[in-house]
């Protein structure tokens, strides 16, 4: 049977590249802006409560990364898997990736139930000496860890249905959890409509029951839509290769999801030695940078279910036909986030209320950071192939390169050599650089490797 002929079936292995690319990002992309823009809301109902409300919840938020993080990893882990095996026409290891997904997922919950009731309060009160922040922080997690069991579920389904393609219905579940959670917030927070006021609590509760809706929701469309992947737990036996297959992914895609909270906690402890205006200069340009990065992860999503299926399919043209698309992409997104940080720096900063010292320190800052933003579209794309390709380890390896390994030693040692906040900032282009360079070294030596694989499997 041809190659043509085997792909026939999807649109993944026969639809040009970059309509089929652009048709799976930009679901993924608003997906991810309603989820941002749900959490900066989140944050400004909580803050009208008072100001230990936000720190009692923003002091949780560590765990609830953790969370993100399991599932996110699973999932990815479980995407790639089904989409390789769909590419291989290989509907067992198609139905055993999922049914193991499912079945580590129980596990994960079982875990962060046990981790919500017995280690809330010891972890919030490690960061705080107020009782009153503590009991908040403690109410607020009890809930959300405790209760994470529905967001485990339905990010586990949307990681199932992008396997397959289908973008749309993943994007729906995102919106409807979240369009639940921001009307409940504050009804639940502040007692409207005849609710009982329940401050920091019914934002946890508001937050689990548009989990709970997603989830929902991610389960009709799972049994009500045929993906052509079928979960059985019935008769389930462990296979320990498809177990080894899902976590060499899971592991360190949830490691790289882990990486941001961390380098903000140690770039915070190096700025704070030099200026708290430093700190909160770096605040708000890493709330920014998110934004600019969004479209990129969003189109990581999209390209990562097409070079797993046609890397199942051997189809190499296809496979780096995505890579590069990509690439061009981002590189345009990341230019134009250059622009606006060259700019428009001062006008964004005027947002947040800057005041002259901090317009001087923060237009000077968003200038030598934002050299580094169109390197990084390679080191970005780059890791994204790799974990489509099931390779975790080499995509941890660029990201921490990009975040944890240059950024925060040659900070402090550039600012130990009297560099000031300039050596922190110079740090950011270099790390992308850097991690970019390694990126097209490791690309170039495993893609040719895949490359005669593949030729030697036409052959045979």
């Amino acid at each position: 049977m041809s190659q043509s002929e085997r792909n026939h079936e999807n649109p993944m292995g026969t639809k040009p590249i970059m309509p089929l690319l652009m048709s799976m990002s930009v679901p993924a992309m608003v997906s991810m802006l309603i989820q941002s823009l749900y959490n900066i809301v989140d944050s400004l109902f909580v803050g009208r409560l008072s100001q230990e409300a936000l720190t009692a919840v923003s002091l949780v938020f560590p765990l609830q990364n953790l969370v993100l993080a399991v599932a996110v990893g699973t999932g990815v882990g479980v995407n790639a898997s089904i989409a390789r095996s769909m590419g291989e026409k290989n509907q067992r290891e198609v139905d055993e990736a999922a049914s193991h997904g499912l079945v580590l997922t129980f596990f994960h919950i079982l875990f962060f139930i046990i981790l919500g009731l017995f280690g809330s309060r010891w972890f919030v009160g490690m960061f705080t000496d107020s009782a009153d922040i503590l009991e908040m922080g403690c109410d607020y997690s009890y809930v959300v860890i405790c209760l994470s069991g529905a967001s485990l579920v339905h990010i586990l389904i949307e990681k199932i249905f992008q396997a397959t393609g289908r973008m749309l219905m993943p994007m729906i579940m995102q919106i409807v959890g979240a369009v639940v959670n921001i009307i409940l917030d504050p009804i639940l927070i502040f007692g409207l409509l005849g609710a009982p006021a329940l401050g920091v609590k019914g934002a946890a509760i508001a937050t689990v029951i548009g989990q709970c809706c997603a989830c929902s929701l991610a389960i009709i469309l799972y049994v009500k839509r045929d993906c052509g992947v079928h979960i059985r737990l019935k008769g389930f036996r462990w296979n320990g290769s498809m177990v080894k297959r899902l976590y060499g992914v899971a592991i360190p895609s949830g490691m790289i999801m882990s990486m941001p909270s961390i380098l903000v906690g140690l770039l915070n402890g190096i700025l704070a030695g030099l200026s708290q205006l430093a700190v909160a200069v770096f605040g708000i340009y890493f709330k920014l940078q998110t934004f600019v990065y969004m479209p990129s992860n969003g189109l990581i999503q999209g390209m990562r279910p097409i070079i797993s299926y046609n890397y199942g399919a051997r189809n190499y043209k296809r496979m780096q036909r995505t890579l590069h698309c990509s690439i061009a992409v981002t590189a345009a997104i990341m230019a134009v986030g250059t622009i606006l940080f060259l700019a428009g720096g001062k006008w964004i900063l005027l947002m947040f209320g800057g005041t002259e010292e901090m317009l001087d320190m923060g237009v000077r800052a968003f200038r030598i950071i934002c050299v580094g933003f169109i390197f990084s579209a390679l080191g970005v794309i780059i890791a994204g192939a790799f974990e489509a390709l099931g390779m975790g380890g080499h995509s941890l390896i660029i990201s921490l390169l990009r975040q944890m390994m240059i950024i925060p030693p040659l900070a402090f040692l550039l600012v130990r050599a009297g560099l000031g906040l300039t050596g922190v900032w110079i740090t950011f282009p270099i790390a992308e650089v850097t991690a970019s360079m390694a990126a097209v070294v490791l690309y170039q030596t495993v893609w040719k490797r895949l490359k005669k694989q593949m030729e030697c499997d036409r052959i045979e």
